[in-house]
């Protein structure tokens, strides 16, 4: 073999193993990929079906309910327009609590959104990004559909 058709078939090789490891590389980012998604949106069916999400909101004043096991708590999480029921089995953190923001994470099963991980905010001035958007779009909702009803 000449010396070019070793070089080139060296070059070969080292694109297909790029192109291996590329592939391996994205199909894990794709699998360990949580997707964020609103009460709203989860009511209006717009979740991946078979897949794990984020669901984020103001936890319910007065939802918190914990069960005799001492771990398994439910709580409602609401964007200001639609509310969806939490089950999470753990230890929550310290910051939690009623009427604060949070971001879960799992699945929808059977109308009931079961929690794998609970991120609560982590001071009083934070919340994610997403989490103030949704809120602002539900308070302008709920705005609008205020001015809209009339004064009896």
């Amino acid at each position: 073999m000449k010396t070019r058709h070793k070089r080139m078939a060296f070059i070969l090789v080292g694109l297909a193993g790029l192109a291996v490891a590329a592939g391996l590389v994205l199909n894990a980012l794709n699998s360990n990929l949580a997707l964020y998604i609103s009460p709203t949106d989860v009511k209006a069916g717009n979740m991946p079906k078979d897949k794990a999400f984020r669901l984020g909101g103001m936890v319910v004043e007065g939802s918190l309910k914990r069960q005799d096991d001492g771990l398994t708590v439910h709580f409602d999480v609401s964007d200001n327009v639609e509310t969806v029921t939490v089950a999470y089995t753990g230890i929550l953190p310290d910051l939690f609590k009623e009427g604060t923001g949070v971001v879960t994470q799992g699945r929808l099963t059977d109308g009931l959104f079961k929690a794998s991980e609970v991120l609560a905010k982590h001071d009083e001035n934070y919340m994610s990004p997403e989490v103030a958007e949704m809120l602002e779009k539900g308070e302008k909702a709920n705005q609008a559909a205020a001015d809209t009803k009339a004064p009896y």
